[in-house]
């Protein structure tokens, strides 16, 4: 598809978060001010085709949106979860993907990775908060590399009662990205046994 026809096109969620990304990451490394990130996440959400994302990222992104917007394709290969005014909750048993995409806008994402493993000797979230939360429920055996941006809003683990350590080695779960206006926080809690059916017994 021809460049011009390209950037007519309608643009999904998944590319406005791309862009957010870029303007978060350019406010933490000092490129543009807290007032110009908020401008330009106003244009971000409100932009219906990668026509409108060409004057928010001119200066900071020598490929353009359009550069992002196929970064953002590549990455579409893990699972997600997403919630928009609403809550979802995701539970997980059995290998995890090795990349794993959580959005939660005006909403609530949790995911329970108590039953989950890492198969391939770690896993990547990249969680996004905006006016929402993404809480994670990881299991006391898995090792944390936690490392996001929080705007406005908090990112990094939470008090949880699970009180083992993982063993050196352990898989390693990642959790990157951005809450603004919101929070993503990461818990560790034991696994709590299944519960078993009685039904049918007289």
């Amino acid at each position: 598809m021809s460049e011009p026809k390209r950037s007519a096109m309608r643009v999904a969620d998944s590319d406005r978060e791309n862009v957010a990304q870029l303007l978060y990451e350019a406010m933490g490394a000092g490129r543009i001010t807290a007032g110009e990130l908020e401008t330009r996440l106003d244009a971000v959400y409100a932009a219906k085709t990668f026509a409108e994302f060409e004057p928010v990222v001119a200066d900071l992104s020598p490929g353009g949106a359009l550069a992002l917007s196929r970064t953002g394709d590549e990455e579409q290969g893990g699972r997600r979860s997403f919630a928009v005014m609403s809550g979802t909750t995701r539970r997980f048993d059995g290998p995890l993907p090795s990349r794993h995409g959580s959005r939660a806008f005006w909403g609530s994402v949790r995911l329970d990775l108590r039953r989950a493993r890492i198969a391939a000797g770690s896993c990547t979230i990249r969680a996004v908060a905006v006016m929402g939360g993404v809480k994670i429920v990881v299991p006391e055996d898995f090792a944390l590399d936690v490392r996001g941006i929080g705007l406005m809003g908090g990112f990094g683990t939470g008090r949880g009662t699970g009180r083992r350590r993982p063993e050196p080695g352990a898989p390693v779960l990642r959790v990157t990205g951005f809450a603004w206006w919101g929070s993503v926080k990461v818990i560790r809690r034991p696994l709590e046994p299944r519960r078993r059916s009685f039904r049918g017994r007289g």
